[in-house]
C-alpha cells in the first residue's frame, strides 16, 4: 500500500470480521447526516406542494369542465345501487340510464314547480307585509338613543339608487349574463357526462386501469369502488339528513303561518348540503322572513325550531345515516369548506367535504381492503402494548 493510498482500510478486530473505517480528513457524505435527510425532506415537500399548485391552478381554470364532472361522478355514484337494481332485472344499460335521468328529471320539476306555485300565490302577501315591516324598522330607528335623522336614510336610498343606475351596476349585470350563460353550459355538460357515467361507467373505469398490473391494479380498483362507495353514500345521506331537516323546519313555518314556508323548506334543503354553514344561512333567512311578516317573537321561535331540528340531525340522524366511516372532524370539515369556498365559491364549498371524505375514504385502503396507509394507522396505546406483550 502506498503512502498516499486514500483507498478505505479494513481492520479485522478479534472476530476476525472485517471493518471499514473513513481516513481521516476525508469528508463526510454531504446529504447523509440528518441536516441532509432534512433538506432532502424539505426538498421532496417543495416538489409535491408544487405539483399539487400547478394541478389545482390548472383545475381553476378549467371550471367549467371540472366542476360539471365531478358534480355528474357524485350522483353517478349516488345513482349506482338503482342502476345495478335495474341491470339485475335485465334492463339494458341504456333503458336503465334513460329511467335513471327521468325518475330525476320529474323528481327536480316536482320540486320545481312547487316553489314557483308557493311564491306565486303568496308573492303579493309578503311584499305588503315587508313593506309593512319596512316602516315599523324605521318607526323603531327614530327611538333609538343615537338620532338618524330622516336626511341621513334618504341619501342611503339616494345612495342605493345611483348604483343600481351607475355603470359599476350595468357591468355586473353583464358580468351575471356571462355567469348564466357558463352555468347553462355546464349544466348541458353535466347532464351528458351523467348520462355516460351511468350507461358506461363500468367500461369507463376499466378502460382507465388497463396501465396498471398486479398489485398496482388491485390498489387502483380498491381506489375506484372506495371513492363511488364515500361519493354515493355522502350524497344519499346528506340528502335525507337534508329532506328531515326540510321536512321538520317547514312544518314548524306552516303551523306559525310563515308566508314563503315551502320555498324556504325547499332552501333549508339545498343549503344542507354545505355542512356547519348551511344550517345557519337556511335558519338566519327563515327568521328574517320571520320578523318581517310576524315580528320579533315568531322570529325567535323560528330560531328555536331551527335550532331544535339541527340537534336532532347532529346528535341522531347523522350518525345513523352517514355512518362512522363518513363521519370527518369538526375542524377538518371546517379547513375543507374554507379552501373549497376560496378556491370554488358556492361550489367549491358544496364539492368540498365529499371529496376530503373521498380523499380519507381512499387512505383507508391503500394498503389493502381492511389497511390503511402505513402512516396513516393508528397506533396502539402504551396499555395495549402491554397486554399484547402478556397474550404473547
Amino acid at each position: 500500500m502506498g503512502l498516499f493510498d486514500s483507498s478505505p482500510r479494513s481492520v479485522r478486530l478479534d472476530d476476525s470480521r472485517p471493518l471499514r473505517v473513513q481516513q481521516a480528513g476525508k469528508p463526510a457524505i454531504l446529504w447523509g447526516d440528518a441536516f441532509g435527510t432534512l433538506a432532502t425532506r424539505s426538498l421532496q415537500a417543495i416538489i409535491v406542494v408544487g405539483v399539487a399548485a400547478v394541478v389545482i391552478l390548472g383545475m381553476l381554470q378549467l371550471t367549467v369542465v371540472v366542476i360539471p364532472v365531478l358534480l355528474a361522478l357524485i350522483l353517478a355514484s349516488a345513482a349506482a345501487p338503482v342502476m345495478s337494481w335495474l341491470r339485475r332485472r335485465g334492463i339494458s344499460s341504456l333503458w336503465a340510464t334513460l329511467l335513471t335521468l327521468l325518475g330525476v328529471v320529474l323528481l327536480l320539476g316536482g320540486v320545481s314547480w312547487l316553489v314557483v306555485a308557493a311564491v306565486r300565490d303568496q308573492w303579493s302577501d309578503l311584499a305588503a307585509k315587508a313593506q309593512r315591516g319596512f316602516e315599523s324598522l324605521m318607526a323603531w330607528v327614530q327611538t333609538l338613543p343615537f338620532e338618524i335623522d330622516q336626511s341621513q336614510i334618504d341619501e342611503w336610498i339616494a345612495t342605493a339608487t345611483d348604483f343600481l343606475t351607475s355603470a359599476q351596476f350595468g357591468s355586473g349585470a353583464i358580468a351575471g349574463v356571462s355567469a348564466v350563460a357558463s352555468f347553462i353550459t355546464g349544466l348541458v355538460l353535466m347532464i351528458v357526462t351523467l348520462f355516460f357515467f351511468l350507461k358506461d361507467g363500468p367500461n369507463l373505469w376499466e378502460f382507465l386501469l388497463r396501465p396498471f398490473r398486479g398489485d398496482q391494479y388491485d390498489r387502483a380498483v380498491r381506489v375506484g369502488h372506495k371513492t363511488v362507495q364515500t361519493f354515493g353514500a355522502y350524497l344519499r345521506g346528506t340528502a335525507a339528513v337534508a329532506a328531515v331537516d326540510a321536512i321538520g323546519i317547514t312544518a314548524g313555518l306552516l303551523i306559525l303561518q310563515i308566508p314563503l314556508a315551502i320555498p324556504l323548506g325547499v332552501l333549508v334543503f339545498l343549503l344542507a348540503f354545505i355542512p356547519i354553514v348551511g344550517a345557519t344561512l337556511a335558519g338566519i333567512l327563515a327568521a328574517l322572513v320571520a320578523l318581517v311578516t310576524h315580528g320579533w317573537v315568531i322570529a325567535l321561535i323560528v330560531v328555536g325550531i331551527v335550532v331544535a331540528v339541527n340537534q336532532l340531525e347532529g346528535n341522531f340522524l347523522q350518525p345513523v345515516l352517514m355512518g362512522r366511516s363518513m363521519r370527518l372532524h369538526a375542524f377538518a370539515v371546517l379547513i375543507a369548506l374554507t379552501i373549497g369556498t376560496v378556491l370554488g365559491g358556492i361550489v367549491g364549498a358544496i364539492l368540498a367535504v365529499p371529496l376530503t371524505a373521498a380523499a380519507w375514504g381512499v387512505i383507508q385502503v391503500w394498503d389493502g381492503p381492511d389497511t390503511p396507509a402505513r402512516w396513516a394507522r393508528r397506533k396502539p396505546k402504551p396499555e395495549e402494548r402491554v397486554d399484547t406483550v402478556a397474550a404473547g
